[in-house]
């Protein structure tokens, strides 16, 4: 079969290999659609990941597909079935997990290769973290579950409440999926993880103010439609900080959520709160990246800087509800299709800032 495998920074290529054949508890898939995203153009540009994998490595981890092979043991599932893998499952039984802490899990089995003809499922993903893809849902949009997972995670760890005025920094797709979810009030009053919730209408949320900064015109108008209240390309502004205390009656925004992975915008980040405000600092930073703090700043103004990584089972399975009730255009995401061939092409694109998200079909 056809695959895309990374050797390192830059260094991707479409290679012929073995199809893959399921063990006991295993499934394989025909991948019938995999999107790119924000982690992989990081991965491609950096040649690695702290924690998903390590060159050469079978590449991309959102996917949709259809059930071609059974292993041993493996119920509740047939040939033919339409699903959704996500690229992790946790082991269920270590510390954290037994704190439902499953995002900290130390023995995450991680899972890449959605670029790909076909890719074989490890059997903590089946039995944990594979969802049946519901009737009529188009293959592209059930393939962002995973991303969306990841953002219904960091909404319910952003300590937001009813009547707060939320700062995102960053016009990717994470970025747009955090305007999207807000604005529909996920997570919005809970503390931890958000319990199960009931979509509301687009504009239902009044409460909370969703205000995105990012650097392009045409991502801001996504953002718009997403439910953003107030857009702003950063590269028009000269003072970000000063901006948002001009929109929040002087004081900072009460939540600030960092979507970037940059170094800098997460000292932007914090530079943009009021007193009491938690920062989400969610975007991934290069590998052994450090920030300067102001301690005074963060001690008497009694900041929240929190680290969200990840998702948990509960999460992807309410991205996946939330993608399939169509309550927000986040087809939208969906900037262009290719043939699995023109991958790097797709990242080439994505570097340059001219598509959000690619659906690759192999």
């Amino acid at each position: 079969m056809l695959a895309a495998v990374l050797y390192g920074q830059e260094d991707l290529r479409l290679e012929q290999i073995a199809e893959p054949t399921p063990a006991a508890g295993e499934v394989v898939i025909r991948v019938v659609t995999a999107t790119t995203c924000g982690t992989d153009l990081k991965v491609w540009r950096r040649g690695g990941h702290a924690k998903m994998l390590k060159p050469p490595t079978l590449f991309g981890h959102e996917a949709a597909g259809q059930i071609v092979a059974l292993g041993d043991g493996v119920t509740g599932w047939q040939v033919g079935d339409r699903v959704v893998a996500n690229n992790s499952a946790p082991c269920m039984g270590c510390f954290f997990c037994r704190k439902q802490e499953y995002s900290l899990c130390p023995n995450l089995t991680f899972n890449n290769g959605t670029f790909a003809q076909y890719q074989k499922i490890p059997a903590p993903i089946v039995q944990h973290n594979l969802l049946s893809i519901p009737v009529g849902m188009p293959d592209a949009l059930a393939a962002m579950t995973e991303p969306l997972a990841c953002v219904l995670h960091g909404t319910s760890r952003a300590n937001v409440k009813p009547g707060d005025r939320v700062v995102i920094l960053g016009d990717g797709a994470i970025g747009l999926m955090f305007v999207a979810a807000l604005s529909l009030g996920y997570g919005v009053g809970t503390t931890g993880e958000a319990a199960d919730f009931e979509l509301a209408p687009l504009g239902s949320n009044p409460s909370v103010e969703v205000i995105m900064l990012g650097g392009s015109d045409s991502r801001l108008a996504v953002a718009a439609a997403l439910g953003a209240t107030q857009t702003f390309n950063y590269r028009q502004v000269a003072d970000v900080p000063a901006l948002v205390k001009s929109l929040t009656d002087g004081w900072g925004a009460d939540v600030v959520i960092e979507a970037t992975g940059v170094p800098s915008a997460w000292e932007l980040a914090i530079a943009c709160t009021r007193p009491g405000a938690t920062v989400n600092l969610f975007g991934g930073c290069p590998r052994d990246t450090t920030i300067t703090v102001n301690t005074e700043q963060l001690h008497y103004s009694e900041l929240t800087l929190k680290g969200v990584f990840h998702s948990t089972p509960l999460h992807v399975r309410q991205a996946l509800k939330l993608l399939a009730s169509r309550a927000l255009p986040l087809e939208r995401l969906i900037s262009d299709q290719r043939p699995l061939k023109d991958l790097e092409q797709a990242f080439c694109d994505m570097r340059d800032r001219s598509v959000i998200k690619v659906a690759i079909v192999p």
